[in-house]
């Protein structure tokens, strides 16, 4: 059965004990105070909430959740409000409450000798980035948004980003989680072992849930030496098969330094260079697809650099490559890097762009692509497919920008069918209908389609066993 928003009113005095809990002035319920909290940034999913708590102690969070239990109240859990799915936001009830993790700030511990350090979930991506560099590491989830994302967010998505292919997604950079369950039971797992092989891991249980089996407060993270030097290039690919030869090659020559492989279409740079103020293509010429590769090395003797102008030469011996730059400086790595890190936000001056995150096993790359331009074409008769993403992992952002002279809304109010159209070739294809973004609102409907009847029962038992009222994330993923 698929679980509904709460819509019966949270009761005054339920409502005073929360605020008792965290303070007056963190528990909001003026409109303009709350706005922030009930929409997100793309403002395709807006909600109301009967208050946004904000507590900042583990503890508070258990209270308000025993507080919720008891009575009844449904409870949206928030971290940075950058999720992609709607997957953070309240329903239009009003019945349900916000409970952000923002001022879960504490980074409790940094331990450099043994790779680890234990941060609270309001702490930001970049903030996990600068505390590890201080400590002489590296964190290596990387991601767009890391100066807004949250470590609680983070772990609740399973998020990926850039760096997938070398480290793998937050699952693969987690040791431990503290989590505070539907009835205000606190789960200790932050410990820091590489190996706990005592029963079921809890921890994966809690990754990627999405905030429907609890309520993630802390996390103990993986961290890796810093490289000593890294390479960065960008090339001009004369057909989307290349990518393929080209990858194959990258890991065959820079194998294990090989950090990043990144692919992006001719109109989606386009789009970059239009509407992102001081990007440049530093190319001779166009080509219709291009890729970002990024070559790490442990010393700074240039041996990253040298791996990967020796595989560019290979690559252009072999055809899999017509043009090429790489970066001289950390400025211009930093530039390159821009081209691929903005391509979301210079989609949005182009009007409504219906979104893909989807993955297929990667020599299918260039099959689907072929396939999905007819799919959309057929939906929409010259909509612009926007196609980038994390080719060496097989994850393909494939976003469709409306045609020219075509209304937003009524583009827009293609999504379901189009959507629709694409994950059934996807699901055709061995793929998956969410690479990194989640499933949240945007994708609930799709899950049971594609999915097990035993993987959906196995789902809905994890779901009442943890929370049998339903009161976490209602409405979400289930």
């Amino acid at each position: 059965m698929m679980q509904r928003p709460f819509s019966r009113p949270v009761p005054s005095d339920v409502l005073k004990r929360f605020s008792d809990i965290v303070g007056r002035e963190h528990a909001l319920s003026d409109p303009e105070q709350q706005l922030p909290y009930l929409h997100e940034w793309r403002d395709r999913y807006a909600g109301r909430a009967a208050s946004v708590l904000r507590p900042d102690t583990t503890e508070q969070v258990a209270q308000i959740m025993k507080t919720a239990y008891d009575a009844g109240v449904g409870v949206v859990p928030q971290g940075g409000n950058t999720g992609l799915v709607g997957g953070q936001i309240p329903s239009e009830t009003g019945a349900e409450i916000v409970l952000s993790v923002s001022r879960l700030k504490r980074i409790r511990a940094v331990d450099p000798a043994g790779a680890a350090m234990i941060v609270e979930a309001g702490v930001t991506l970049a903030e996990v980035h600068a505390a590890a560099d201080r400590g002489g590491r590296m964190f290596p989830l990387s991601l767009p948004s890391e100066g807004s994302c949250q470590i609680g967010g983070v772990m609740a998505t399973n998020a990926g980003g850039v760096d997938v292919l070398a480290f793998g997604n937050a699952r693969s950079l987690t040791l431990g989680l503290e989590v505070v369950l539907a009835d205000g039971r606190i789960w200790d797992g932050l410990k820091t072992l590489k190996k706990d092989n005592t029963g079921y891991d809890l921890r994966d249980l809690f990754i990627g849930s999405e905030g429907t089996l609890g309520i993630i407060t802390a996390a103990a993270l993986k961290l890796f030496p810093k490289p000593a030097e890294k390479a960065t290039a960008l090339v001009a690919l004369p057909e989307i098969e290349s990518a393929l030869g080209l990858f194959r090659l990258a890991e065959e020559r820079a194998h294990p330094g090989l950090t990043a492989f990144e692919f992006m279409s001719r109109f989606t740079v386009e789009l970059v260079l239009r509407h992102i103020p001081d990007s440049k293509l530093p190319l001779q010429e166009e080509a219709p697809w291009y890729v970002l590769i990024e070559v790490s090395g442990a010393e700074a003797d240039g041996t990253a650099a040298a791996t990967l102008e020796r595989l560019l030469g290979k690559a252009t011996e072999k055809g899999f490559v017509t043009d090429g730059v790489i970066a001289g400086s950390l400025a211009q790595a930093k530039a390159l890097w821009r081209l691929r890190e903005t391509a979301s936000e210079a989609q949005k001056p182009e009007g409504g762009s219906i979104k893909h995150d989807i993955s297929v096993p990667i020599p299918l790359i260039p099959e689907f692509l072929e396939r999905a331009a007819t799919v959309v074409e057929a939906v929409s008769p010259g909509a612009r497919p926007v196609v980038f993403g994390h080719f060496g992992d097989g994850n393909v952002h494939y976003n469709v920008t409306q045609p020219f002279l075509m209304e937003k809304e009524h583009y827009l109010a293609l999504w379901n069918r189009m959507s629709a159209a694409v994950h059934e070739l996807v699901a055709s294809m061995g793929g998956s209908i969410s690479a990194e973004h989640g499933i949240g609102l945007m994708k609930r409907g799709d899950l049971a389609k594609f999915k097990s009847p035993v993987e959906m029962e196995i789902m809905r038992s994890l779901k009442s066993a943890l929370d049998p009222k339903g009161i976490l994330n209602p409405g979400k993923l289930l």
